[in-house]
Protein backbone atom coordinates (compact mmCIF):
# COMPACT_ATOMS: atom_id res chain seq x y z
CA UNK A 1 0.00 0.00 0.00
CA UNK A 2 1.16 3.09 -0.95
CA UNK A 3 2.25 6.10 1.54
CA UNK A 4 -0.39 8.98 1.57
CA UNK A 5 0.08 12.35 2.64
CA UNK A 6 -2.41 12.87 5.50
CA UNK A 7 -5.11 14.98 3.94
CA UNK A 8 -4.30 17.34 7.00
CA UNK A 9 -0.84 18.13 5.15
CA UNK A 10 -3.02 18.28 1.60
CA UNK A 11 -4.50 20.75 3.53
CA UNK A 12 -1.58 23.04 5.02
CA UNK A 13 -0.40 23.21 1.62
CA UNK A 14 -2.68 24.15 -0.28
CA UNK A 15 -3.84 26.58 2.48
CA UNK A 16 0.20 27.96 2.24
CA UNK A 17 -0.20 28.16 -1.42
CA UNK A 18 -3.21 29.96 -1.51
CA UNK A 19 -1.81 33.08 1.37
CA UNK A 20 1.33 33.35 -1.00
CA UNK A 21 -0.96 33.72 -4.14
CA UNK A 22 -2.84 35.85 -1.78
CA UNK A 23 -0.06 38.17 -0.16
CA UNK A 24 1.96 38.60 -3.95
CA UNK A 25 -1.66 39.64 -5.41
CA UNK A 26 -2.46 42.60 -2.72
CA UNK A 27 1.85 43.63 -2.67
CA UNK A 28 1.33 43.76 -6.66
CA UNK A 29 -2.05 45.95 -6.56
CA UNK A 30 -1.37 47.80 -3.67
CA UNK A 31 2.18 48.61 -5.70
CA UNK A 32 0.07 49.72 -8.61
CA UNK A 33 -2.06 52.05 -7.16
CA UNK A 34 0.60 53.62 -4.91
CA UNK A 35 2.53 54.30 -8.64
CA UNK A 36 -0.80 55.76 -9.78
CA UNK A 37 -1.09 58.08 -6.75
CA UNK A 38 2.59 58.94 -7.13
CA UNK A 39 1.85 60.60 -10.01
CA UNK A 40 -1.95 61.74 -9.69
CA UNK A 41 -1.59 65.66 -9.28
CA UNK A 42 -4.24 66.04 -6.42
CA UNK A 43 -2.01 64.45 -4.25
CA UNK A 44 1.26 65.82 -5.59
CA UNK A 45 -0.09 69.28 -4.95
CA UNK A 46 -1.12 67.89 -1.06
CA UNK A 47 1.99 66.41 -0.48
CA UNK A 48 4.04 69.75 -1.51
CA UNK A 49 1.70 71.99 1.27
CA UNK A 50 3.19 72.90 4.27
CA UNK A 51 3.20 70.90 6.86
CA UNK A 52 1.84 72.65 10.22
CA UNK A 53 5.18 73.13 12.28
CA UNK A 54 5.96 75.30 9.03
CA UNK A 55 2.36 76.82 8.57
CA UNK A 56 2.25 77.78 12.34
CA UNK A 57 6.11 79.02 11.84
CA UNK A 58 4.70 80.99 8.53
CA UNK A 59 1.53 82.31 10.65
CA UNK A 60 3.91 83.37 13.81
CA UNK A 61 6.50 85.69 11.69
CA UNK A 62 3.61 87.35 9.78
CA UNK A 63 1.57 87.92 12.74
CA UNK A 64 4.72 89.64 14.09
CA UNK A 65 5.19 91.78 11.16
CA UNK A 66 1.84 92.78 10.99
CA UNK A 67 1.67 93.45 14.85
CA UNK A 68 4.78 95.58 14.62
CA UNK A 69 4.15 97.39 11.33
CA UNK A 70 0.35 97.83 12.21
CA UNK A 71 -0.62 97.09 15.47
CA UNK A 72 -2.89 100.56 15.74
CA UNK A 73 -3.84 100.47 12.13
CA UNK A 74 -7.66 99.38 11.03
CA UNK A 75 -8.47 96.11 10.18
CA UNK A 76 -7.47 97.04 6.22
CA UNK A 77 -4.47 98.22 7.11
CA UNK A 78 -3.25 95.04 8.69
CA UNK A 79 -4.81 92.97 5.52
CA UNK A 80 -2.37 95.41 3.93
CA UNK A 81 0.51 94.77 5.43
CA UNK A 82 0.03 91.05 5.23
CA UNK A 83 -0.83 91.30 1.91
CA UNK A 84 2.59 93.15 0.51
CA UNK A 85 4.79 90.45 2.40
CA UNK A 86 2.67 87.35 0.92
CA UNK A 87 3.45 89.50 -2.34
CA UNK A 88 6.91 89.55 -1.76
CA UNK A 89 6.87 85.85 -1.11
CA UNK A 90 5.52 85.33 -4.44
CA UNK A 91 8.15 87.71 -6.09
CA UNK A 92 11.48 86.22 -7.17
CA UNK A 93 13.42 89.21 -5.93
CA UNK A 94 12.68 88.26 -2.36
CA UNK A 95 13.27 85.13 -0.08
CA UNK A 96 10.58 82.74 -1.33
CA UNK A 97 9.05 82.03 2.52
CA UNK A 98 7.42 84.55 5.11
CA UNK A 99 10.00 84.53 7.58
CA UNK A 100 12.56 85.13 5.22
CA UNK A 101 10.73 87.99 3.97
CA UNK A 102 10.09 89.49 7.42
CA UNK A 103 13.72 88.89 8.81
CA UNK A 104 15.08 89.58 5.72
CA UNK A 105 18.23 91.99 6.32
CA UNK A 106 20.86 93.81 3.57
CA UNK A 107 23.84 94.97 3.75
CA UNK A 108 24.16 98.56 1.79
CA UNK A 109 27.62 100.60 1.89
CA UNK A 110 28.31 99.14 5.63
CA UNK A 111 24.92 100.11 6.52
CA UNK A 112 22.65 97.34 7.46
CA UNK A 113 18.99 97.81 6.31
CA UNK A 114 15.73 95.57 7.21
CA UNK A 115 12.91 95.05 5.00
CA UNK A 116 10.81 96.31 8.02
CA UNK A 117 11.92 98.46 10.36
CA UNK A 118 11.00 96.57 13.38
CA UNK A 119 13.67 94.20 12.54
CA UNK A 120 16.34 96.28 12.78
CA UNK A 121 15.27 98.22 15.97
CA UNK A 122 17.14 96.89 19.36
CA UNK A 123 14.92 94.79 21.68
CA UNK A 124 11.94 94.87 19.60
CA UNK A 125 11.93 91.17 18.39
CA UNK A 126 12.30 90.41 21.92
CA UNK A 127 10.13 92.81 23.76
CA UNK A 128 6.78 91.56 24.88
CA UNK A 129 3.45 92.59 23.06
CA UNK A 130 0.08 93.13 24.15
CA UNK A 131 -1.87 89.75 24.36
CA UNK A 132 -5.33 91.97 22.86
CA UNK A 133 -3.55 93.56 20.02
CA UNK A 134 -1.47 90.32 19.05
CA UNK A 135 -4.27 88.37 19.04
CA UNK A 136 -5.53 90.48 16.47
CA UNK A 137 -2.06 90.28 14.43
CA UNK A 138 -3.06 86.46 14.66
CA UNK A 139 -6.57 86.74 13.40
CA UNK A 140 -5.56 88.99 10.20
CA UNK A 141 -2.46 86.79 9.65
CA UNK A 142 -4.78 83.53 9.65
CA UNK A 143 -7.34 84.94 7.15
CA UNK A 144 -4.95 86.32 5.03
CA UNK A 145 -3.04 83.44 4.80
CA UNK A 146 -5.00 80.18 5.31
CA UNK A 147 -8.15 82.21 3.98
CA UNK A 148 -6.44 84.14 1.07
CA UNK A 149 -8.19 86.88 1.83
CA UNK A 150 -6.97 89.88 0.33
CA UNK A 151 -8.07 93.17 -0.44
CA UNK A 152 -7.94 93.55 -4.32
CA UNK A 153 -6.67 96.96 -4.65
CA UNK A 154 -3.63 95.72 -3.37
CA UNK A 155 -2.99 92.36 -5.89
CA UNK A 156 0.59 94.25 -6.93
CA UNK A 157 1.65 96.05 -3.92
CA UNK A 158 5.22 95.39 -2.63
CA UNK A 159 6.06 98.97 -0.73
CA UNK A 160 4.17 100.60 1.54
CA UNK A 161 5.23 103.63 4.81
CA UNK A 162 3.89 105.13 6.88
CA UNK A 163 2.85 109.16 5.92
CA UNK A 164 4.72 111.13 8.45
CA UNK A 165 8.10 109.80 6.29
CA UNK A 166 9.07 110.39 2.59
CA UNK A 167 11.30 107.90 1.26
CA UNK A 168 11.23 109.73 -2.27
CA UNK A 169 10.89 106.40 -3.82
CA UNK A 170 9.01 107.30 -7.32
CA UNK A 171 6.94 104.62 -7.34
CA UNK A 172 3.35 104.51 -8.47
CA UNK A 173 0.97 105.17 -5.20
CA UNK A 174 -1.85 102.81 -4.88
CA UNK A 175 -3.90 103.79 -1.92
CA UNK A 176 -3.72 105.28 1.48
CA UNK A 177 -4.83 102.95 4.33
CA UNK A 178 -4.61 104.45 7.88
CA UNK A 179 -1.34 105.83 8.09
CA UNK A 180 0.34 103.91 5.07
CA UNK A 181 0.99 104.40 2.11
CA UNK A 182 1.13 101.69 -0.76
CA UNK A 183 2.94 101.60 -3.88
CA UNK A 184 3.17 99.17 -6.18
CA UNK A 185 6.82 98.80 -8.46
CA UNK A 186 5.83 100.23 -11.93
CA UNK A 187 2.73 101.52 -13.66
CA UNK A 188 0.37 98.76 -14.91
Amino acid sequence: MPNRMPLWALYTIFLSIGFLFVTVMLTYISNQKLNELRTDQAVLAYLDMPKSNEISKDLECLAKNIYWESKHEPFEGKVAVAQVTLNRVADSRWPDDICGVVYERNKIYSKVVCQFSWVCEPGKITKKTHPELYAESMRVAKKVYLENFRLPSLHDALFYHADYVNPRWGKPKIIKIGRHIFYRDREA
